[in-house]
């Protein structure tokens, strides 16, 4: 089954988002696999020092969330990096007004998902179970 990292920035948390942002991945049918320097790979960036700052200004929510599709759906689900280009139902296009505070980020690939899940999380920290709608979502047994 595929995994997604995903992230609600301090904004999010500050905003009191948290619930609404779970319980969209959790409509869709995902599961919660385990909710923990992340932007390595943007250090060359002008805006780096900033989105370091930014990052570090208050709680971050981490977490693994697994399901069939659960890249490409989360990132349907969180909807565009600037929040006016995003598409009303999504959860920027619904709650964030501007780029630089558009409260969650999402693995935008299956390498990139497996790296932000060993940076933020321990082999020994991810589960494997089972949730009961998983064979009302994905029709197996």
């Amino acid at each position: 089954m595929e995994r997604t990292f995903i992230a609600i920035k301090p904004d999010g948390v500050q905003r009191g988002l948290i619930s609404e942002i779970i319980s969209r991945f959790e409509r869709k049918g995902f599961k919660l696999d385990f909710a923990k320097k992340h932007y390595h790979d943007l250090k060359e960036r002008p805006f780096f020092d900033g989105l370091c700052d930014f990052l570090s200004s208050g709680p971050v929510i981490a977490m693994v969330w697994e399901g069939e599709g659960v890249i490409k759906y989360g990132r349907k689900l969180i909807g565009a990096t600037d929040p006016q280009k995003s598409e009303p139902g999504t959860i920027r296009g619904d709650l964030a007004v501007v780029v630089g505070r558009n409260i969650i980020h999402g693995s935008d690939g299956p390498e990139t998902a497996q790296d932000e899940i060993k940076l933020w999380f321990k082999p020994e920290e991810l589960t494997s179970y089972a949730i009961n709608s998983e064979k009302w979502v994905y029709g197996v047994n």
